[in-house]
């Protein structure tokens, strides 16, 4: 099965990415990691990637696609996978279609959008907090470390990063929706889209996820 996730920051990707793989028995593929891969591995198309990385500039779509290309043809992709990150536009989308379609003749099943509210969303990151130290990751609410401010495991100081921030959450949400909204619109003219509702029980979110792609 070979499927995408989309899902704003802190709606659960990571949670429920990993738990899909095991089940299915096929990777989760970052578009993020692979990209950080290549360019830490040299080739020829991470070299490409790096050009531009330092500089600043947006790594073009045909880079992209390229690198993403490399790792689906790697042996654990062979029964299918899950695109984590990736597409972020309908023109990636639509380079992603022809791809697939012409170096391995398949396409995505499914595009599982995990939709959480606004106001979830900023409370989920707004109250995430991160170990200075090993990078142990709380919740102030939902998971905090036994000692305000001190990481349960290594003593280190447990911190807001910048980006958790409630303005900068808002703005992240506002950015995510303008550049999701066409994906969706996309995916669900292709029939493609399957929306859960990701608030609640991880089981029970799981759960659902299995029942929208026939599992």
């Amino acid at each position: 099965m070979r499927l995408i996730l989309l899902g704003a920051p802190g709606s659960g990707k990571g949670t429920q990415g990993p738990r899909l793989a095991d089940k299915l028995a096929i990777p989760v593929i970052s578009t993020g990691d692979i990209l950080r891969a290549a360019v830490a591995a040299g080739s020829e198309l991470g070299v490409l990637a790096k050009s531009f990385m330092d500089k600043g500039e947006l790594v073009p779509d045909d880079v992209i696609i390229g690198i993403v290309r490399d790792r689906l043809a790697l042996d654990d992709a062979a029964n299918g996978f899950i695109l984590d990150g990736f597409p972020r536009t309908v023109v990636q989308a639509q380079a992603l279609d022809e791809m697939l379609k012409n170096a391995f003749s398949v396409r995505i099943d499914h595009v599982l959008n995990l939709e959480v509210s606004e106001t979830e969303l900023v409370s989920r990151l707004a109250g995430r907090r991160v170990c200075s130290g090993c990078g142990a990751t709380y919740h102030v609410v939902a998971a905090p470390s036994r000692v305000e401010g001190i990481c349960d495991q290594c003593g280190g100081h447990v911190v807001q990063r910048d980006d958790d921030r409630e303005e900068t959450v808002r703005k992240r949400m506002q950015v995510f929706q303008s550049q999701t909204e066409p994906l969706i619109g996309y995916y669900g003219g292709h029939n493609l889209l399957r929306t859960i509702r990701a608030t609640g029980d991880v089981e029970h979110i799981f759960s659902a996820i299995l029942t929208a792609i026939g599992k």
